[in-house]
């Protein structure tokens, strides 16, 4: 299975400009340069749309492992904050936290721990990152 997303770029790092798009359509020429990677201008970049993957595979993966431990969750709600560092070596995703919040009544803790600890392994992006990565849990319920 393949996904593609694409950019197109034009001018110089500090007053070019770009676009993102997906395959799927679900962003088409969304804006994107400098300014939204670094400052806080309209528009889009590729470390929210990181932290937007990995919020979303991350809980799938949950949900996937919970049902595992036979808990059918109510809700996850997973947000995911990319920290974009600069270092000796330019700039770098250094980290992904995840924080969620899930709602699963009468849910068994331990089981709940099981499949947060599964879902931390078996998340497709967040095996794609060479960043640490923390997970932090909130349960409702």
């Amino acid at each position: 299975m393949k996904r593609t997303g694409s950019a197109h770029w034009a001018g110089d790092l500090k007053t070019g400009k770009g676009t993102i798009s997906t395959e799927s359509g679900a962003l088409s020429d969304r804006p994107f340069g400098f300014n939204t990677r670094f400052g806080d201008d309209k528009g889009t970049n590729p470390e929210e749309l990181v932290g937007a993957a990995h919020a979303g595979c991350f809980a799938m993966a949950f949900s996937n492992e919970l049902g595992q431990n036979g808990i059918v969750p109510d809700s996850i709600a997973a947000r995911a904050e990319v920290t974009l560092e600069q270092t000796d070596a330019g700039f770098r995703i250094t980290r992904s936290d995840i924080f969620l919040t899930l709602e699963a009544k009468g849910a068994d803790r331990a089981a709940i721990d099981t499949a947060l600890k599964a879902a931390e392994k078996g998340c497709p992006v967040s095996n794609l990152f060479n960043a640490e990565i923390a997970v932090e849990l909130t349960v409702k319920g």
